[in-house]
């Protein structure tokens, strides 16, 4: 027998086979491990995927690397073997990091959405979360404002708290985030992962309790050379749409009709007929935005390290409006020995933010005035003072002319870092580990503004003005994590996470705001240079919060198809009172692999079929540190004290103290269905749930006999539910043509059950037991007053001294016999509105041909209602009167009774009756965000040029709008364009009556920057 043995296998062919390993772009990948098949002969690939293996020459060859298909390959007597490994996405999905520590995505038992970085970049942007719209089921991003660098406002699953803060948790390397949400850059994002119900959350205990989203930032990878990349985009932007005024034609004749019916006013003597100026144009310019990104990582048998460095900067069409970012990152994983691993990530930034005047003024400008003189020079300003309205008018010239005597500029550096440390503890246990992390973060800002006498005013004697603010942030976290994780007779695996923490954020800041600074040259650089009096704000402020925290988590698995997680964690805050500080709660989810049963074996249609479901509480603290003492107000604000000859300023109590104030907390029910199918072509994931929330924490409002403003209290109860699908398809899939596409769908429906002291109803904040948390409380609007109405013979009776072409709510009083109402409208006729679209989401889509590939993006939205502050009444824009321009709308006149909008000059005068309810359209719309056109180069013809990878592609964004009501009477932008949301996530903007306060979730359009459409052209290139 061994003589037969010995004789065959010399009988074999022994020969050397050499070859190089690259992925999709040619790039050489190292590490791929290379085995003869059938043996435990095997190699791998070098720094530059290079390999030489020794085998017969009729063997075959297995190719095996994580997060590609594995490939096997007959030598067939050949001595050079060149492999491309196609990427597995089943694979590349499977590792999701779910908070100290990663999983599994099969395993994953709560609700959990991972994004790759590649992903976002389809929509490049300041802010990592404009790219991040329509992307998760459940995640709502609401812009505040659509100036260059501004940060959106993040809501997962909807809002639960009525007064304090409703924001997610951002994670950064491991580490809780306090910096702002633009000092991320989006091209340093590696992965996203976003935790939504609360045994996921759970981890992160109060601080999670609005969701968490999780931002890994780029790495090295183990064996592998020095990478250099550098990714660049330069793009123009242009206005999307320009407000559709009237021109000099249509504003004269609506003045000559309001004027008939009582109001408005004229053609003045001091304009021309014969101008037709678009202001507009005079005011809004050419604007850009650019990105370039350099990247260096690689690493050792042992760690790796990786540094980038980044610069952004974005204009708006309002001219001397920027926004500037310079970021560096750092960093680096080592292993020391086989026992010891430690590691820095460092992520700072320093950027710029300009703004200088706002668009309002060219929407009301009159056409009939002209920006120049007799001699046809641009006169040096243009200001419109008729006794009544008193308004600057801002152009692109006024702005160059007036240079540094208008300037708003505002400084921010940050710096986020994590420094851990690991150690193996074999010696104690197989699979324990002793991890200690320590985040260090400081974020600094200056807001310097300045105005000269006289500009962008309508009075040239107006007296400059000048403010200096300076804040600082300081942040400290540190965690203490014991491990465990081993897999027990194979079928076992158990992952256990204990966890004891401390983290401590302190702020301070301090304001000044002068007038009639002696030189204007000295900007915002010397406010003492101004005199006593002409002080006109100071402040200092300081605030102070710690939170102490103890976790334990198990994740279990049992022969991947039976698994669970359970949590226990137990948050300690300062914010809260003496005895209630502290809260412990738990969570537990688990899920079922149904695929993976033996009795599915036969079933090759399902790769994969999970059922999973989870319950768990999750607690806020999330109100203003020192609520549990009160506030106290002084100042020159307050009134004086007299005591004999003098006079003292006092300090007024405005919150009174709480000494039982404790923690809001939330108990959530999570249910889903998670699916693959054909091979897992056909992906996708089906959820449902339901929140309670209790002991609201709230600024609860006092009667003006108590002589204090509110009290922070627990009172109130809401609820919400939802149902979240995403599904993911792959319809097309050749060796040359490929055709992805995902879309998700989600509801969210929420609601007050519970208000203080029993009361039904809060009108003051727009709060009503059985109703949403955010709605609108106004009249219901039914048309415009004609003379062949209903109830038209009555129109003095439901408005005294109203007219025909009015507009008309309805009323919700009683009857006389006669069919009058016993009663005119009043305020008991509004109603609650609710706003709450019937669903949201994203698509996305990609078709690849060879080396091109097209990409798509985009959101959303069906029914709820979009607030135009344009298109009420209560603004400048629609007032209907001719004193200033007007939107170019259909109004009612004798001859045109089926108009939308009122008469001209009827009752309400400035501000027409019941003007507000024109400003509720129909939410809907279908945009694309954007579209990307690309072409990867073939490695063999860029390897003369020693690069690995090149890519060029072209991104138009926001290229177009279907389905909005708004756009297609507008044609403007549906997506937000509004500013106004403050800290405690209530947003009320000043065109809107002072009863109407839009609460957050309600999107709204006003006379901010437009928003724009941009063409991009960038590359990438690798070496």
């Amino acid at each position: 027998m061994l003589f037969v043995f010995c004789t065959t296998a010399f009988a074999q062919n022994t020969v050397s086979v050499s070859g190089t390993v690259t992925d999709g772009s040619g790039a050489p990948i190292p590490g791929v491990s290379i085995i003869v098949q059938n043996t435990t002969n095997g190699t791998t690939t070098d720094f530059d995927g290079n390999y030489v293996i020794e085998l017969a020459s009729n063997a075959t060859l297995e190719f095996r690397y994580l997060g590609f298909v594995t490939q096997t390959i007959a030598v067939n007597g050949r001595s050079t073997v060149n492999v491309q490994m196609a990427e597995d996405t089943q694979q590349l999905d499977e590792v999701v990091i779910i908070g100290y520590g990663t999983q599994r995505k099969e395993s994953i038992t709560g609700s959990v959405v991972s994004i790759k970085g590649e992903e976002l970049n389809e929509v490049q942007s300041a802010n990592f979360t404009q790219a991040l719209v329509g992307r998760a089921a459940g995640v709502n991003i609401a812009s505040t404002s659509t100036r260059p660098g501004a940060a959106p406002q993040i809501q997962i699953r909807g809002v639960r708290s009525l007064t304090a803060s409703n924001d997610p948790l951002i994670v950064l390397n491991g580490i809780p985030f306090s910096g702002g949400l633009s000092d991320i850059n989006q091209n340093d994002i590696e992965s996203l992962d976003i935790l939504k119900d609360a045994s996921a959350t759970a981890i992160y205990g109060s601080r999670g309790a609005n969701g968490v989203i999780i931002i890994t930032t780029k790495s090295g990878k183990k064996g592998q050379k020095a990478q250099f990349t550098y990714n660049s985009y330069y793009g123009t932007k242009e206005v999307f749409a320009k407000l559709p005024v009237m021109n000099t034609a249509q504003l004269l004749e609506l003045r000559e009709i309001a004027a008939a019916n009582g109001t408005g006013t004229p053609t003045g003597n001091d304009e021309s007929v014969d101008n037709d100026t678009d202001w507009q144009d005079l005011l809004f310019g050419s604007s850009m935005q650019t990105a370039h990104d350099i990247t260096v990582q690689g690493g050792t048998e042992n760690g790796t390290y990786n540094v980038g460095l980044g610069y952004f900067k974005e204009t708006s069409p309002v001219p001397g409006d920027s926004f500037q970012r310079y970021s560096l990152r750092f960093s680096l994983d080592q292993e020391v020995g086989k026992l010891f691993r430690y590691g820095v990530n460092s992520v700072m930034n320093y950027s710029i933010t300009n703004s200088i005047v706002g668009p309002a003024g060219v929407y009301t400008a009159s056409p009939l005035l002209s920006p120049y003189d007799e001699n046809g020079n641009f006169l040096e300003s243009v200001r419109l003072t008729d006794g009544q309205d008193q308004v600057f008018i801002p152009t692109r010239n006024e702005i160059n002319r007036i240079g540094k005597r208008r300037a708003n500029e505002q400084l921010d550096f940050g710096t986020y870092n994590n420094v851990y440390g690991e150690l193996k503890m074999p010696f104690i246990a197989e699979g324990l580990k002793y991890r200690l992390n320590i985040g260090l973060n400081l974020r600094s800002s200056r807001d310097g503004d300045f105005t000269g006498q006289g500009v962008f005013s309508f009075n040239p004697d107006q007296p400059n003005s000048a403010s200096y603010g300076t804040s600082l942030t300081r942040d400290y976290v540190v965690e203490n994590q014991l491990i465990f994780d081993r897999t027990f007779a194979d079928k076992h695996k158990v992952n256990f996470v204990g966890l004891f923490s401390a983290q401590g954020n302190d702020f301070d800041n301090s304001f000044i705001r002068v007038q009639n600074i002696p030189d204007e040259n000295d900007l915002w650089y010397n406010t003492d240079s101004a005199l006593l009096e002409d002080v006109m704000d100071y402040d200092t402020s300081y605030t102070e919060w710690g939170l102490l925290s103890l976790m334990g988590r198990v994740l279990y698995e049992y022969d991947n198809r039976y698994l669970l997680t359970a949590t226990i964690r137990s948050d300690g805050s300062s914010r809260l009172s003496p005895g209630n500080k502290w809260y412990t709660y738990p969570a537990v989810s688990v899920g079922w692999n149904i695929a993976n049963e033996a009795f599915m074996d036969n079933v090759d249609a399902i790769n994969q079929l999970k059922l999973r479901a989870g319950y768990g509480e999750t607690s806020n603290q999330a109100i203003d540190p020192f609520s549990v003492q009160g506030r106290l107000n002084g100042g020159d604000t307050n009134p004086a004290y007299n005591f004999g000859d003098t006079f003292s300023n006092g300090y007024v109590v405005t919150q009174l103290p709480n000494p039982d104030l404790k923690w809001e907390f939330s108990q959530t029910y999570n249910y889903g269905i998670d699916f693959g199918l054909f091979n897992n072509r056909l992906s996708g994931t089906v959820e449902y749930y339901e929140t309670k929330t209790n002991n609201i924490l709230l600024n609860l409002g006092l009667p003006s006999t108590s002589g204090v403003n509110n009290v922070t209290s627990n009172v109130g109860k809401t609820k919400g539910n939802g149902v979240e699908i995403a599904l993911n398809a792959t319809p097309i899939q050749t060796s040359d043509f490929t055709w992805d596409v995902g879309v998700n769908f989600y509801t969210n429906r929420n609601e007050i059950v519970e208000l203080a002291s029993g009361q039904q109803e809060d009108v003051g904040n727009l709060w009503f037991v059985g109703q949403p948390l955010s709605v609108i409380y106004d009249y219901e609007r039914l048309g415009l007053w004609n003379a062949d109405d209903e109830g038209a013979e009555f129109l003095e009776q439901y408005e005294p001294g109203g007219n025909l072409g009015m507009i008309r709510v309805r009323y919700t009083g009683e009857f006389n016999p006669d069919g009058s109402p016993v009663r005119q409208i009043n305020a008991d006729d509004r109603v609650v509105i609710d706003p709450t679209p019937d669903f949201r989401g994203g698509f996305n889509t990609r078709l690849t041909y060879k080396n091109f590939d097209l990409s798509m993006v985009g959101a959303f939205q069906s029914g709820g209602i979009l607030v135009s502050t344009l298109h009420n009444t209560n603004g400048n824009t629609m007032r209907l009167n001719g004193r200033g321009n007007n939107l170019n709308v259909e109004y009612w006149t004798p001859t045109n009774t089926d108009a939308k909008y009122p008469a001209p000059g009827g009752i309400g005068g400035d501000r027409p009756k019941y003007g507000s309810t024109l400003g509720y359209f129909d939410g809907s719309y279908l945009k694309v965000r954007a579209m990307t056109l690309g072409y990867r180069f073939d490695p063999n013809v860029i390897k003369a040029m020693g690069a690995k990878n090149l890519y060029l592609y072209a991104t138009v964004q926001n290229p177009f709008v279907l389905f909005s009501d708004f756009h297609d009477e507008s044609g403007l932008d549906p997506e937000i364009t509004n500013s106004g949301v403050n800290n405690d996530g209530v947003r009320q903007n000043s065109d809107i009556d002072t009863n109407q306060i839009l609460s957050k979730n309600i999107p709204t359009i006003g006379t901010n920057v437009p928003s724009t459409r941009n063409y991009l052209f960038g590359l990438n290139v690798t070496f």
